[in-house]
């Protein structure tokens, strides 16, 4: 099926901008701006919202402001609103056990530690929704984990964003195009570096 809601994970204000755990926001920004679609506040939402047109398909875009842990709520509410099921849901989030410059497309699955995934799976009442992960490499300690992910990218790692961000649009739009087993066979194997 293909996605009518994309929703971009991360947290609200400058303390977490161009942090690595809001390269979801990142992404939705990224595909704002290339696809013409303005963002508004919007409360009823708990978020960041936007809706336009993409290669004939109407889409909406958003990114809560709920905070990460809360995420799910927000999603929940542009559901019940435009009457979506899940699995017209893709969901784009930072991933700790991928290496920087690489992404994963997925169909459905579990949480795998990302609070906003897990609270996304209990609003949606199902892990069955697709998700597109975008690598950050992960801690050196994994006891340092929160501080990591809540902190900027390395300037290496900043190096590969604009590819990354780009081969996020290329497989969006594979999607589109041809459909989402073929966009899970050109992009699980795709890397920035």
């Amino acid at each position: 099926m293909t996605p009518v809601l994309f929703v971009g994970l991360g947290n609200p204000g400058p303390e977490y901008d161009q942090t690595r755990h809001n390269i979801g926001y990142m992404a939705l920004d990224h595909l704002a701006k290339s696809w013409s679609i303005a963002w508004k506040e919007e409360r009823k939402f708990q978020g960041w919202f936007g809706s336009g047109n993409h290669k004939g398909h109407r889409v909406h875009f958003l990114k809560p402001t709920t905070y990460m842990n809360n995420s799910g709520q927000a999603v929940r509410a542009v559901c019940d609103w435009f009457k979506l099921e899940p699995s017209q849901v893709l969901v784009l989030y930072d991933e700790l056990a991928l290496p920087a410059g690489r992404l994963r497309l997925r169909a459905q699955g579990s949480a795998g530690g990302h609070n906003g995934v897990k609270s996304l799976i209990q609003h949606l009442g199902t892990q069955d929704f697709p998700r597109l992960r975008i690598g950050i490499d992960s801690a050196r300690d994994s006891s340092q984990s929160v501080g990591y992910v809540l902190g900027r990218f390395s300037q290496a790692q900043r190096a590969l964003l604009p590819a990354t961000l780009d081969a996020v649009e290329a497989c969006i739009d594979t999607i589109f195009k041809e459909n989402f087993a073929k966009a899970m066979s050109i992009y699980n194997a795709w890397s920035a570096e």
